[in-house]
């Protein structure tokens, strides 16, 4: 078998290379510039030297159709295209070009090529909105609250036309948040581990947040590669949502990385309304019933063991 991942220096695609390869696939991914990515997940997952790495951006179709003509993969995971809700405050342009115009050109590509193979793309629970405090499932409408959520609902439904109009085997991952130590400072959650640990370390400095009071759905990522493959491997396209089905604020995020480190949080933590986003969702939790019940999965680790997991690894690391 032949998976062709695209945004494969990410978290996600880095712990999805390493699933891939133990499973004796030939993995292939793409960056934007593979020439000059670090691919320093894959490093340190230690793939890199099993990954076939190609250069292509998502939004030049040319790119897409000759990496995808090279490789006639059996799989394609395309997890590329601006993965930050913040940012897409400020970049909405480039947010929606990269994760819309990039899902259409991977379809057209593989429409026209028709050579079969199954998609998988990566959805995103921002998608449903504020839903209140209810558990959001597969048939819970969309309601988008940033331009990241805007353009992964886009291209979300993109998916499912292709899928109606041209029989293409598409499929839909509607992840909840899941962390690892491969997340980036940016991400609100790997800012709170690595700054805790900083501080248990010596440092004076004060952690400084937004809102605490928003509650998400947290899961490991390594776990959720797994379902990511496992939604490949049933021969009727549909769309799962992967979560743990519990929720947790975000203060109780916060508190559970400093008791960890045998701290009080409080006496380290401030919050600025300064980083408040335009619009915000307050509640986040998934129903995963439908990926237990067709697909075996469910998730091991619910939000402490993820923060002690991520703990664990940015002290290793350092």
């Amino acid at each position: 078998m032949k998976a062709l991942i695209c945004g494969v220096g990410g978290q996600d695609g880095a712990y999805l290379a390493r699933l891939l390869c133990d499973k004796n696939y030939e993995v292939w991914g793409t960056s934007r510039d593979a020439q000059m990515a670090s691919f320093a997940n894959l490093d340190r997952l230690q793939v890199r030297e099993s990954v076939i790495t190609r250069s292509m951006a998502p939004n030049d179709f040319r790119s897409v159709l000759a990496v995808l003509y090279d490789c006639q993969p059996d799989e394609i995971y395309f997890l590329a295209g601006q993965s930050s809700v913040g940012l897409s405050f400020e970049q909405p342009a480039e947010t929606l070009e990269s994760i819309v115009v990039g899902t259409l050109n991977l379809m057209e590509a593989i429409r026209l090529l028709r050579h079969p193979v199954r998609l998988y793309h990566a959805s995103s629970s921002e998608c449903f909105g504020d839903v209140g405090t209810t558990a959001a499932d597969e048939n819970t409408p969309f309601s988008p609250r940033s331009p990241y959520a805007v353009a992964k609902a886009s291209a979300h439904w993109l998916v499912a036309n292709y899928r109606d109009a041209y029989g293409l085997q598409a499929y839909n991952g509607i992840l909840f948040n899941h962390e690892s130590p491969l997340r980036p400072t940016r991400f609100v959650t790997q800012k709170i581990v690595s700054t805790a640990c900083r501080i248990a370390s010596g440092s004076d400095e004060t952690l400084t947040l937004g809102r605490l009071d928003m509650a998400r759905d947290w899961g490991w990522a390594p776990e959720y590669v797994e379902c990511m493959w496992r939604m490949l491997q049933q021969d009727v396209p549909r769309d799962f949502v992967v979560a743990t089905g519990e929720a947790n604020t975000l203060e109780s995020f916060v508190s559970t990385a400093f008791e960890v480190l045998d701290m009080d949080w409080r006496e380290h933590v401030v919050s600025d309304p300064k980083l408040f986003r335009p619009a915000e969702i307050s509640w986040s939790q998934g129903d995963p019933s439908r990926a237990a019940r067709e697909l075996s999965w469910s998730a091991k680790l619910n939000m402490r063991g993820v923060v002690r997991e991520m703990v664990n690894g940015f002290n290793e690391s350092n």
